[in-house]
This record gives C-alpha cells, sequence and structure tokens, in this order.
C-alpha cells in the first residue's frame, strides 16, 4: 500500500501482495466532514475478485492443517500489533468515516476484544460422541471449516466488522476474500497490513477494494465461495440471499433495523435518559441496532419528551478528536438526503420536531419527532441518522403490540422494574436481541448477534461463527 505526498493510494491485498486494480482504475474515498478527499483506492474489476477467490481457495489447503496454537498465535499477535498500532487505527476511524473519538476509542477497544476472542476459538472447534443403535460401533461428529468465506462489511464499524468476521473465519481454519465497503477500505487494508505482519499464511487473507454494485455478485456468486458473511442494507441482503440460495451457499446477513424501545411508567428517568440517548445518538444514528422508536408510558411522557429534547441539544457537534463530541457526519451525499427526506416527510405530515431538525454542515442535529403516524416515512423506514420518534403509549401491552408492529427485528429494549414484565417482554419481542434496562446499541464478541425477519438471517459471534463456518461429519468406526 503505497502513500503519496497528497492523497493515499489503497491497492488490493491479494496472495499477500498489494496489487493495483487490473483495470487501471480507482475511486475517490471521502472524508464525510467536509467531502475533502480521503485516499484513492483501487477500483475492483470482475478479474480481481476472481484472482482474490483463486488465491484463497489456493491457500486453503494448506491453512486448514495449520495446527489451533499456530492460528492461535497469530491471531495474539494481530492483537499485540492492532495495539502498537492504535494511532493509526483510531485516525483512520475518524478521517474516513467520521467517527467521534469516543466511539472511535470504542470501536478500536472492542475490536481488539473481537481478535482475542477468535483466538480462544482455535481450540473450541469439536464434535461429539454420539450413541449408536449398531453393536460395536463408536459413532461421533467432526467439525471441518468450510473453505473459502467471502466477508463484505459495512462503513459504520468497520473495525467490529471487520476483526470479527474476519478472525473468527481464520480461527476455524477458512481462508477469506473481503470486500470493504467503498466508503472504508482503508480501515481493512490497514488490518490486512497487521494480519500480514503477524504471520498469517499469504492467500489466507485477500482485501479487493471496489464498488460493491460492480463487484459485488462476482464475488457471492463465486462456486468457488463456500460461505458468505454480510452487513448492510436489507436490500442489498434480500440480492444475495438469492444468489447464495440459488448457488446452495450458506450464508449470514446482518442487515437493517427499526429498533423500539419501551419506557414504562415505573422507570427510573435518572437512569433512562443518558442510556436513551446513547442508543440513538451514537455515530449520528448510522447503526442498525439504534432504537428509532420509543414508546413511553403515558404519565410519563411529557417528562420524558423534555429531558430527551434538553440532552439532544446539548450534544457537542465539534472537532470529532474532541472527547465532548458525539454527532457524527452522515457518510454521503445520499444518505443525507434520506434522513432530510424522512424529516421533511414527517413534519408535511404534521409531525413536530421538539428538538434539532436542522445540519451543521454535513451533520444533522440530533432530532426528536412526536405525533409521527403510521402514513409517514420514518414511521417504519430505516433512517440511518440522528432521528428518532417518540410515541405516547397507555399500556405496556399496547407497547409491545407496537414494537413488533414492523418488518424488521433486530435489537430491542424495555426500560421497567417490574421483572414479570421485563422478561415477557424478553419472551415476547420479535427482535433477535432484547435488553432489558439498557440500550438497544450493545455487543460482545461472544453473544449470538443478529435480527429476524428483513433484519437478516443467522447469527454472528464466536460461537455462532463455528457453527455457520464449519461443516459437521457424521462418522463411524465398527469396532
Amino acid at each position: 500500500m503505497n502513500t503519496g505526498p497528497d492523497i493515499r493510494t489503497l491497492q488490493h491485498f491479494i496472495g499477500g501482495a498489494w496489487l493495483d486494480a487490473g483495470g487501471g482504475e480507482g475511486f475517490d474515498v471521502l472524508n464525510p466532514l467536509d467531502d475533502s478527499p480521503y485516499a484513492r483506492a483501487a477500483r475492483g474489476t470482475g478479474d480481481d475478485m476472481r484472482r482474490a477467490i483463486a488465491a484463497a481457495r489456493a491457500a486453503f489447503p494448506a491453512y486448514r492443517d495449520t495446527t489451533p496454537s499456530e492460528r492461535e498465535r497469530w491471531l495474539l499477535r494481530v492483537a499485540e500489533i492492532m495495539e502498537a498500532r492504535k494511532d493509526d487505527l483510531v485516525n483512520c476511524l475518524i478521517d474516513e468515516i467520521g467517527s467521534p473519538i469516543q466511539k472511535a476509542m470504542f470501536e478500536f477497544t472492542k475490536g481488539l476484544t473481537m481478535v482475542r476472542a477468535a483466538a480462544g476459538l482455535c481450540r473450541n472447534v469439536r464434535g461429539e460422541t454420539i450413541p449408536s443403535d449398531r453393536p460395536g460401533t463408536f459413532s461421533m461428529s467432526i467439525r471441518a471449516p468450510r473453505g473459502v468465506v467471502a466477508v463484505i462489511t459495512p462503513f459504520n464499524v468497520p473495525l467490529i466488522k471487520t476483526t470479527r468476521l474476519v478472525a473468527n473465519a481464520l480461527a476455524v481454519g477458512n481462508t477469506v476474500v473481503h470486500l470493504p465497503s467503498e466508503m472504508a477500505p482503508h480501515l481493512s487494508l490497514i488490518f490486512a497490513e497487521i494480519v500480514a505482519e503477524a504471520g498469517v499464511p499469504a492467500g489466507a487473507y485477500n482485501v479487493v477494494t471496489g464498488l460493491g454494485a460492480e463487484i459485488g455478485d462476482d464475488l457471492t456468486s463465486s462456486t468457488d465461495v463456500d460461505f458468505v458473511t454480510f452487513t448492510g442494507s436489507s436490500i442489498i441482503g434480500q440480492h444475495i440471499n438469492e444468489i447464495c440460495a440459488k448457488n446452495k451457499t450458506p450464508a449470514t446477513l446482518e442487515l437493517g433495523g427499526k429498533s423500539p424501545t419501551l419506557v414504562m411508567a415505573d422507570a427510573d428517568l435518572d437512569k433512562v435518559m443518558p442510556l436513551a440517548a446513547r442508543s440513538v445518538f451514537m455515530f449520528g444514528g448510522q447503526a442498525c441496532i439504534a432504537s428509532s422508536r420509543f414508546y413511553v408510558e403515558r404519565p410519563i411522557y411529557d417528562e420524558f419528551v423534555k429531558r430527551f429534547a434538553m440532552i439532544a441539544s446539548r450534544l457537542g457537534m465539534g472537532d470529532l478528536r474532541d472527547p465532548n463530541t458525539v454527532i457524527a457526519p452522515i457518510i454521503s451525499g445520499r444518505q443525507r438526503q434520506r434522513v432530510r427526506d424522512h424529516i421533511a416527510n414527517a413534519v408535511a405530515g404534521g409531525a413536530s420536531i421538539v428538538a434539532g431538525g436542522g445540519w451543521e454542515g454535513n451533520r444533522c442535529q440530533p432530532t426528536l419527532l412526536t405525533g409521527v403516524s403510521e402514513d409517514m416515512t420514518v414511521c417504519r423506514s430505516e433512517t440511518f441518522g440522528p432521528v428518532t420518534s417518540i410515541y405516547p403509549i397507555d399500556s405496556y401491552e399496547e407497547g409491545l403490540a407496537k414494537a413488533n408492529d414492523t418488518e424488521y427485528g433486530l435489537s430491542s429494549a424495555i426500560f421497567t422494574r417490574d421483572i414479570d414484565r421485563a422478561f415477557h417482554f424478553a419472551r415476547n419481542s420479535n427482535a433477535g436481541m432484547c435488553h432489558i434496562n439498557g440500550p438497544t446499541i450493545h455487543d460482545e464478541a461472544h453473544v449470538p448477534f443478529g435480527g429476524n425477519g428483513e433484519s437478516g438471517v443467522g447469527r454472528e459471534g464466536t460461537d455462532a461463527d463455528m457453527d455457520a463456518m464449519t461443516e459437521l461429519k457424521w462418522v463411524t468406526v465398527q469396532l
């Protein structure tokens, strides 16, 4: 990877070598804070992708036979180098995707955890003994890596997704071809440098940069790809799901969300309010698990709205390296227009803006809406910005019904002191994840992370990825 005097030049990482795009073209990566040039990345072609898949396929037989201790050592070394290159990774998160320093540090720390948890996974790829009806038969199951894993990651948490999905795939003996978001290629290429320095064999990890619309299908439709994991929009996820179904390629899809939070009348608002703000305004709401719907029991509704508006009006929108800054720029012009359209549609339909609604450069002010009705776009569609709607409810039962009235099913939360009600919500929420007295934004390396319906297929996490990225084989021995 070369660094020019004015702008970074980013190459593919294929088979352990840095390569230019086969077509000789590139594309601009912009700093979302002011749309200034951040990097010029190789614009991958179908041939580039096929070259990377071939490199991963060629590396697989030898990599599959590496020992757990070797893979464990490499991954722990990856974590050590990440710590040494902390400034590079954090600065990339700030300048490439517009992360405020607090979010960048959170993501760096979480990324380290993902790699270290993956190192522990190396020794936990195991089957079991199975009783047999045939006398004298020893029956068991064994697990084997699938082969070449296609990893497609988003722009919003590129380090978390890269470390989790790539490290887990490598931990269980697969090789990887990675297509990062065209808005965050540099972060993944820094990770490729780290992987190479750690001693991971050439070809085990390959990165192709480019536009997903141009080369994504070359990756997901390849018959030499044995597993696909994708994080992104529900529309693209459905497209990938159809490709994988046609080829019978197993896949996990982590897609969009319209995550609800219930706040019951017995909740402690002093504790709820900072968590509520975190659940929607972290990284400017550009998170699939952000809470974009709050259902608040009527006795505390007015007080909740008042306090939330006060918090929203005070959130920092200054220098991204200032620890007091919370609100990030919206990643692209297209996404900024989507946020504007959602707010404008709500206001035109009679909704009220109780906080925010304006813009400061490429940053949308933290925005709270009330009076939102079912026919408004913001009611059901994912905004992916610092915008949330607050609805009054008259009972827990009403709140549960409204929380489940969505095609999405990613994350959910309830704030209450009633343990019976809390666990009833956990059992009956249609979301794949439920948090009691905590925000919808939460993740850990080993948990089954994922959603239902339009929010995805399958789960991520060490145990879930071990199940998904390996194949079970039944073996018998007649004694």
